[in-house]
């Protein structure tokens, strides 16, 4: 739809965006980044339309891609999947891809050290429970491994069950043993790790003169 600019209008309700006139109709819109190419009287080809339209389209992935990554910081397959959700064409998503890698926002070694980091500060888990999450988000087995490297598991474990001995005050001995095991397990951890630490915690929580036995916690499930 070729023809000669006659206005640029902010466009209504949305002031990041221009309305590009052509011979007086409105034809498409722009971001301003864009349209700050424009001028009045300026004339469009049909080719000129479609690629302004193209990036148009690119640079509006571009900024979902940014949005998204404001929340927190993805891996590459989560991104490749966000796009492909909002139904992005495979050649727009590229486009965008590749902006975000040239930033420095898409870095899956990045992306691997913040979860692993994020998930020991909040919701410890063990190596092998986080070698998987990240195995499913598509970071590469050498980002997984240098994101791991140097994990304290017994550390980890330790925080794990703080939390989650909260919820057991006032148990007893039996129940306390059974749950704090249970969820330590759903954590990843092995057993020798688990049961030192449900033994330590009880202790902390009883204090030094609690009973103790020498009874694994999975034999009481």
């Amino acid at each position: 739809m070729p023809g000669r600019i006659t206005a640029l209008r902010m466009q209504q309700g949305r002031r990041n965006r221009v309305r590009v006139i052509l011979d007086g109709e409105v034809v498409f819109s722009l971001p301003r980044i864009l349209a700050a190419e424009l001028s009045v009287g300026q004339s469009l080809s049909e080719q000129e339309v479609a690629r302004l339209q193209e990036r148009d389209a690119q640079e509006e992935a571009y900024q979902r891609g940014l949005r998204l990554l404001s929340r927190r910081p993805r891996s590459e397959q989560e991104l490749r999947e966000y796009y492909s959700r909002q139904r992005t064409p495979d050649m727009i998503q590229e486009t965008a891809l590749s902006r975000l890698r040239e930033a420095g926002l898409m870095d899956d070694a990045g992306f691997a050290r913040f979860w692993v980091e994020n998930r020991q500060a909040f919701r410890p888990k063990s190596a092998a429970a986080l070698r998987a999450e990240l195995r499913r988000k598509g970071v590469a087995p050498e980002n997984v491994q240098t994101a791991l490297a140097g994990l304290d598991e017994q550390g980890a474990a330790e925080r794990a069950a703080r939390q989650g001995a909260r919820r057991l005050r006032g148990a007893d001995r039996e129940e306390f043993r059974r749950r704090l095991g249970s969820y330590l397990a759903r954590r990843g951890f092995d057993y020798t790790i688990i049961r030192s630490v449900v033994e330590q915690m009880w202790t902390e929580m009883s204090g030094p003169d609690a009973e103790s036995e020498d009874v694994p916690w999975k034999h009481r499930l």
